[in-house]
């Protein structure tokens, strides 16, 4: 198939794909969907302006901790939506969930807030779009895939990178085509500086109610680094840019090979160049084996030094008998062994079409497509009934396999995953390890208990 032909093909798609959104929406063009949003900062807005767009929405409510930022998020969501409503806004989304009893929730906090506001919107009726990882730790994400079956809910996970155009043209053009050949290596990487240090513990603004925002993880003093944005840097908070970049691309990986669980991880770094007695507290180093037998996956975390990769900083590389195929959010980049013409694609950028992509400076101009096709197919998959493109099982499976080079790297040896018993294979001491211990009063959910 060539270029010109599989972009015909891919435009053909597209148009049939917004036929049958209007179609599946005609029947309910006065009956939006009543959504609400937990977690109003950064991607939380996101999704909830792109869902605006590819769906008829009402939006019934908005919970944040921090009151600036749920104010600020309320305003705009008035401006966005076609009621011009202003939504209510909360700071216990248990409150929200009770009083709006909303069809779908969308979820952007931090990810250790992700589990226990998906159990509890899955038992109140609703369908959830979760970001990624989906968790902190891997008996949550088990817990959540549990709630999700037991209440029979769509679970959509913010894994868009499965609904981005250039990335599935890359799939089909070189993978599933055949012309890259067998695929037995595959190295995903990052090579983003991070870990500059945090100011000092302070008491935390009058706006900001800090004793919910660290609800159920270790505690943490405040500080005026962490919140917003920089909370990926706190280890309280977050599994570091292995659960934040590694799971993207681990998991389209995972997708475009039909990849499960390895059959063991492997994981060595830490801190090594960062002062170790900096505040900043996740890893800068980390080489993680994801061992699949005749398919090796490698991660390469290295946030200082030079970056031997400037047009992708951020990327997986796929080694094939026929050639190479680098990938990233920004474009991909195809290259035959037998001397051949090499093919470069750029990403699809949206803005001429949504103008307010632009008028929202947060928005990431090259994820956009990716987005909205991804909240797309979630509220179609609730319709129909069938399981979404990035259901909340491959983001489990996807999420815990980071989780576990996380846990490889700080207990010093390999570990192997029994899929079907849920644990790690001939290890107590690992397995205590896969549910962190709740900050009381909130408690651990478990598989038996949502």
């Amino acid at each position: 198939m060539t270029r010109r032909n599989f972009l015909k093909t891919s435009t053909t798609g597209a148009v049939a794909l917004a036929a049958a959104n209007s179609a599946l929406f005609a029947a309910d063009a006065d009956k939006p969907l009543r959504v609400a949003l937990i977690g109003c900062g950064w991607y939380g807005k996101t999704d909830l302006f792109h869902l605006i767009q590819v769906a008829p929405v009402d939006v019934v409510g908005l919970c944040d901790v921090d009151s600036k930022t749920l104010e600020s998020a309320a305003a705009l969501v008035t401006a966005r939506q076609p009621s011009k409503k202003k939504p209510p806004v909360y700071g216990d989304y248990r409150k929200l969930l009770a009083e709006q009893k909303p069809e779908i929730v969308l979820i952007g906090t931090p990810d250790h807030w992700h589990c226990l506001p998906l159990i509890d919107s899955c038992k109140s009726g609703a369908d959830v779009y979760v970001q990624k990882p989906i968790s902190y730790d891997v008996v949550e994400g088990q817990a959540m895939v549990a709630a999700a079956r037991k209440y029979k809910r769509t679970v959509q996970v913010g894994l868009e990178r499965r609904s981005t155009p250039h990335i599935l043209e890359a799939r089909d053009r070189y993978i599933k085509s055949g012309k890259l050949g067998k695929i037995a290596y595959v190295d995903i990487h990052s090579y983003y500086g991070s870990g500059r240090g945090f100011p000092d513990a302070t008491t935390p603004p009058t706006t900001l109610d800090w004793e919910m925002y660290v609800g159920p993880a270790t505690w943490r003093d405040y500080n005026p680094g962490i919140h917003p944005r920089r909370w990926r840097d706190a280890r309280e908070f977050s599994n570091g840019q292995t659960g934040d970049l590694c799971v993207h691309l681990f998991d389209v990986t995972r997708m475009f090979l039909d990849l499960r669980w390895p059959k063991s991880i492997a994981s060595s770094g830490g801190i090594l160049m960062r002062d170790r007695k900096s505040n900043v507290n996740v890893h800068d180093t980390q080489t993680a084996l994801f061992d699949y037998g005749d398919i090796q996956v490698v991660w390469t975390q290295r946030n200082w030094g030079q970056n031997p990769e400037p047009d992708y900083p951020w990327g997986v590389t796929y080694y094939g008998e026929k050639g190479t195929l680098k990938l990233s959010v920004w474009s991909y980049d195809y290259i035959p062994k037998d001397g051949g013409s090499p093919e470069k694609v750029k990403a699809v950028e949206e803005r001429e079409k949504y103008p307010e992509d632009v008028e929202h400076k947060e928005t990431e101009l090259f994820a956009a497509p990716a987005n909205r096709r991804n909240l797309l197919n979630f509220v179609q998959s609730r319709k129909t009934g069938e399981r979404p493109v990035a259901d909340i099982e491959e983001g489990y499976i996807s999420t815990s396999c980071c989780i576990l080079a996380n846990l490889s790297m700080e207990l010093g040896r390999s570990i192997s995953w029994d899929e079907k018993a849920g644990k790690i294979t001939g290890d107590d001491e690992a397995n205590r390890r896969l549910a962190r211990t709740y900050r009381a009063p909130w408690k651990h959910p478990t598989p038996e208990t949502v």
